[in-house]
């Protein structure tokens, strides 16, 4: 009886096996063919993404070695002769105006507040309307003009201006998709390009993600997290790579700082980040009183003035007035001068109010760290600080200047991180920002972008 019923089972675990055979065959080769296209699919979607970082990674280091080199040009000019400005200045800013105002409006200023425009129009209905604020034109006379403007002593930046050069060739590289090619998700590719841009520009990775969550969408990370961190990862290597690892401003000392350091920090940050808000609300001040300026000539007359005054504050007061003031934030980070004079926050403060609002092209984003580090090293000399506690306090006012301009506290405080390496002091960088953040929303509901991005968008529908 033991042997019959072994053998019955085995007969019915045979039979079983037979059938259960070709159910599993089945079974695994769909499992292998979805697993393949799934494979093929990610991998299609992912291309273009690897492609337009690759290039901004390309195109951001050659814009940085140019931009050094008109900067360059600038310190040649001071001296060769620095009475030349007062005639190279006011062309410089008439000429970039120019190439502007004829070949591509929207290349004008900063690039951030077009890219979120272009993000909020990446639906069917809009999209056509993208093309006048991302383009191969834009990107072409965003770099030129900007050079311009910054050989001639402008105080603008390249960071913003980057930002818009990735978004259009990411959006170029979109449009470029055959027809059967898998969709891609339009907006995903413009913030990974914004993302991809601030990254290359700054070599700052995490920078730029946070600023493509913080300050560019709303959209929930896990939509588009594998796309924008590659695309991070892609450009800033290209960019790394090129140009070898380097820090943005190098390794200022910030160890065995006061136990009462916050006081100063505390006070640093709310004035930076107030008079970073004050700045933009001029800047938005002067762009609505120049809008009636309704001919070219009018316009024109503008960029001489506009011209001749940094030109004068440069030459007879400190050449401190002239280029993004790169050279300033690592002269008092880096070295024994800690202070500056009384007058350079004032310089830095206005210098560029005048220069953006001339309508040529050209970032803030650089310009508002160095007017933040002038003003960390005034409160600085006011607590008689000196070494490592300087350093924070110019830190703090850096991020806190920038937070007062864009509303991105977390952005802020990563960028000025991973700019000098300075994790042991995250939490003053944080609450820098935040308590920026908090001043400024006192001062003005909105960031400038978010006011700069509905100005182009209103000007997009009225045309």
């Amino acid at each position: 009886m033991k042997y019959k019923f072994i053998r019955k089972n085995l007969n019915t675990i045979k039979r079983v096996k037979r059938i259960a055979e070709p159910i599993k065959e089945y079974l695994k080769n769909r499992f292998d063919s979805i697993s393949n296209a799934k494979l093929k699919q990610n991998l299609l979607n992912a291309i273009p993404f690897w492609i337009g970082a690759l290039i901004t990674g390309v195109v951001a280091v050659i814009y940085a070695k140019l931009f050094l080199i008109a900067e360059e040009g600038t310190l040649y000019l001071l001296h060769l002769n620095k009475w030349l400005f007062f005639a190279v200045t006011p062309l410089c800013f008439i000429v970039s105006w120019w190439l502007v105002n004829k070949y591509a409006p929207y290349s004008r200023g900063s690039g951030i507040p077009q890219v979120s425009a272009a993000i909020e129009l990446a639906n069917p209905k809009k999209y056509y309307l993208v093309s006048k604020l991302l383009s191969i034109r834009v990107l072409l006379i965003k770099i030129i003009s900007s050079l311009i403007m910054v050989f001639g002593g402008g105080v603008v930046g390249r960071e913003g201006p980057t930002i818009q050069i990735a978004g259009s060739i990411f959006k170029k590289i979109n449009d470029w998709l055959p027809e059967w090619y898998p969709k891609i998700s339009k907006k995903n590719m413009l913030i990974t390009g914004a993302a991809s841009g601030l990254a290359a520009a700054f070599n700052t990775p995490l920078g730029g993600i946070v600023f493509a969550i913080e300050e560019l969408t709303k959209t929930h990370f896990s939509f588009f997290k594998s796309a924008l961190l590659t695309g991070v990862i892609i450009a800033g290597l290209t960019a790394l790579n090129i140009l070898g690892p380097y820090l943005y401003l190098g390794y200022p000392k910030v160890n065995h700082l006061s136990w009462w350091i916050i006081f100063p920090v505390i006070i640093c940050s709310g004035l930076s980040g107030y008079l970073g808000c004050t700045m933009t609300r001029i800047i938005l001040f002067v762009l609505k009183k120049k809008s009636v300026l309704n001919t070219n000539v009018k316009k024109m007359g503008y960029c001489v003035v506009a011209g001749l005054i940094i030109a004068t504050l440069g030459v007879l007061i400190n050449e401190e007035t002239f280029g993004t003031g790169k050279e300033l934030m690592q002269t008092t980070l880096l070295t024994d001068n800690k202070y500056v004079e009384w007058y350079v926050p004032l310089l830095r403060f206005f210098g560029p109010i005048i220069s953006f609002t001339n309508g040529g092209a050209g970032g803030v984003f650089a310009p508002a760290l160095s007017a933040g580090a002038s003003i960390g090293s005034a409160v600085a000399e006011w607590f008689s600080l000196i070494d490592s506690n300087a350093n924070l306090i110019i830190l703090c006012g850096m991020v806190s200047f920038l937070t007062g301009v864009t509303r991105s506290p977390f952005t802020s405080a990563i960028l000025v991180l991973e700019m000098t390496t300075a994790e042991s002091i995250i939490f003053y960088l944080m609450m820098a920002g935040l308590t920026a953040n908090l001043v400024s929303s006192l001062v003005s509901k909105h960031s400038f972008y978010d006011q700069m991005k509905d100005q182009y968008l209103k000007e997009l529908e009225s045309e």
